[in-house]
């Protein structure tokens, strides 16, 4: 049977599927790497990779060993923080997936105050939409998403803040001016719920679509065009930090009149919430939010 740390190196040739990129990673030569790699095929039994001049291919048998090598290390992975988070001090590895415009615009600061609190804990951090947030999560791949809307999430559920929605421009000071306006109203895509939020606002509103519409497919993006008078746009006011004096805002309000405001939760389960590290890094967010508030 193979040892761990061969099990790591057919995992990096698996991710990479080229020998020059996985020996870098590594930290050892083609060679050597090639010689281990033939030694663990003879002890399969079986070839694992496919070499080309493209790369790597892996075999039929190949795709099932990884399968169990990737769960052989998911499992010692879970062992290695059981055991951590048995001693004293907070250690370990926190995994983290945000939404992208949480982990662009608020995150940093708090992970910042996290870093500075407990050193000796390792952060690795995905980034992207909400869809994909939570399918880290089923996948158990996290120990805590961070996603924006509402989420149908049977586990552990924090709300951490609202932020209203602007109707953002350089000329607009009133929703009623777009229909006066030939500029364009800039959105962004978004798999959430964001875009049929503004969709219906809008309709309630004007009962017509836009004039002109330009897609992005960055909030960032959008921003950095509104910002420059291209066109307008609604944004969450997370986003509007870096916003000039000649930017404005306008706010908009939902049928019963109260503010129009996307949520931010964050979410995990029963037993990832039992770790130090999260459970340091949940009270530290906590901590921040009050701050904040």
């Amino acid at each position: 049977m193979s040892s761990l740390s061969e099990f790591q190196l057919l995992s990096v040739l698996a991710q990479e599927m080229n020998m020059r990129k996985a020996a870098e990673r590594l930290f050892v030569s083609q060679p050597a790497l090639s010689q281990r790699l033939q030694t663990i095929e003879k002890e399969w039994g079986t070839r694992l990779f496919i070499r080309s001049q493209k790369g790597l291919a892996l075999t039929p048998a190949g795709e099932h060993v990884i399968q169990f090598v990737d769960e052989v290390l998911s499992k010692q992975e879970k062992v290695k923080e059981t055991i951590q988070s048995l001693q004293g001090d907070v250690s370990g590895t926190l995994k983290i997936a945000v939404a992208s415009i949480v982990g662009q615009n608020w995150l940093p600061k708090v992970l910042k105050r996290f870093i500075e609190r407990y050193p000796h804990v390792k952060i690795s951090l995905i980034t992207g939409w909400s869809s994909e947030i939570l399918k880290c999560l089923y996948d158990d791949q996290v120990h805590i998403g961070i996603i924006r809307g509402e989420p149908d999430w049977k586990g552990l559920k924090i709300h951490l803040f609202s932020d209203p929605l602007y109707l953002v421009d350089r000329d607009i000071t009133k929703p009623e001016q777009v229909l006066e306006t030939n500029r364009p109203f800039i959105q962004f895509k978004s798999d959430s719920n964001y875009y049929q939020e503004i969709k219906d606002w809008w309709m309630r509103h004007f009962k017509t679509s836009p004039k002109k519409t330009v897609i992005v497919d960055q909030i960032e993006t959008c921003k950095q065009m509104t910002f420059n008078g291209i066109g307008y746009s609604i944004l969450p006011l997370i986003t509007l930090g870096s916003a000039d004096k000649d930017i404005l805002k306008v706010p908009l309000y939902d049928e019963n009149e109260q503010p129009l405001k996307r949520d931010t939760w964050l979410l995990g389960y029963d037993s990832a919430f039992q770790l130090k590290q999260v459970q340091a890094f949940v009270d530290l967010v906590k901590e921040y939010i009050t701050e904040n508030h």
